[in-house]
């Protein structure tokens, strides 16, 4: 990368800028066309009395009990979340890029994968209170089958925020923050494999088409998805935080206190109620993950074409 300081070399620069939107709007979209698949994991995940079933049941079964609508609860707050989210992860990914592109030390992989850690932690320190709301909001007015679970009336996002803060505690819009942090190897593992796999693809200047962007992300993200989703599933417990009987304050993200929540999980359900609702978020992050590469690629690749910094793509 050159040593001048013009406004696309420095940190807050174009560049950084064009990837974090494209990844903002990727990641919209992605999700967009698929969020029943995010409706359906998040229902198996917090409501553990639901017996396992395939994804296709379970969503015929929400539209019966619920309504075709249902499925689609809490997307906006879900996609505000998400675009925040990965404009901040974009941002800090791309600028820690930018930084030690030239930088000695660690192979390729090995910087990628610690980029995307600091990119992850930033982004959950960030961002958590939206995803806590988030989480309540998709749930609510959802027909549970899990007794010690309770409902929760909120008018939207800020009565939401106004409410957790006034009943619960300003600490609560952070609960699940500790599996969230242990969570960021998900994204970072991600980016590893995406990272690695699209240099190899592009070996020689080939040209990498659309089928193979969206390959190449199905299987970065199916891998760091399937490593991680045990904690996936504890998270999104103490994000909704809504069980009988928690006491003042909601459920805590203590190390004692998951491990706990662990030990109960494979007590009611055995090892695989840590995995239940895998199927669908399989489905759900694969191909969003994938769909979102193939926009994010796109997005990038036509701006910087505009821009004349098509360039900074083979960096």
């Amino acid at each position: 990368m050159s040593g001048s300081g013009g406004s696309t070399d420095g940190l807050l620069s174009y560049e950084t800028l064009v990837h974090a939107m494209a990844g903002a709007a990727g990641s919209v979209t992605a999700m967009t066309v698929f969020f029943p698949l995010d409706t359906a994991k998040s229902r198996l995940q917090v409501d553990d009395k639901r017996k396992a079933k395939t994804t296709p049941v379970i969503l015929a079964e929400i539209v019966k009990e619920e309504g075709l609508q249902s499925l689609y609860r809490g997307w906006f707050p879900v996609i505000s979340s998400l675009c925040c989210s990965n404009f901040v992860y974009f941002y800090t990914f791309n600028t820690l890029k930018k930084l030690m592109a030239a930088g000695p030390g660690k192979s390729r992989p090995g910087k990628d994968l610690l980029m995307g850690i600091v990119a992850g932690v930033v982004n959950v320190v960030l961002t958590t209170p939206m995803w806590v709301v988030n989480t309540r909001l998709k749930l609510q007015g959802v027909k549970f089958r899990n007794e010690d679970l309770h409902q929760t009336h909120y008018r939207g996002i800020f009565d939401a925020f106004s409410q957790i803060i006034s009943n619960e505690g300003v600490r609560t819009l952070w609960n699940g923050t500790l599996p969230s942090l242990i969570l960021v190897l998900n994204p970072a593992v991600q980016f590893m494999f995406y990272e690695a796999m699209k240099r190899k693809a592009g070996k020689g200047g080939r040209k990498i088409s659309s089928a193979q962007i969206f390959l190449i992300g199905a299987i970065a993200k199916a891998v760091a998805t399937t490593a991680t989703y045990p904690l996936q599933t504890i998270q999104a417990i103490l994000r909704f935080g809504q069980y009988k009987g928690d006491g003042e304050g909601g459920v805590t993200g203590s190390l004692s206190n998951i491990f706990s929540m662990f030990m109960e999980r494979v007590k009611r359900n055995g090892v695989l109620g840590l995995y239940k609702g895998l199927e669908a978020k399989l489905l759900q992050t694969v191909l969003t993950a994938a769909l979102m590469f193939v926009v994010y690629e796109k997005i990038t690749a036509a701006t910087f074409k505009v821009m004349g910094l098509s360039k900074k793509l083979k960096q």
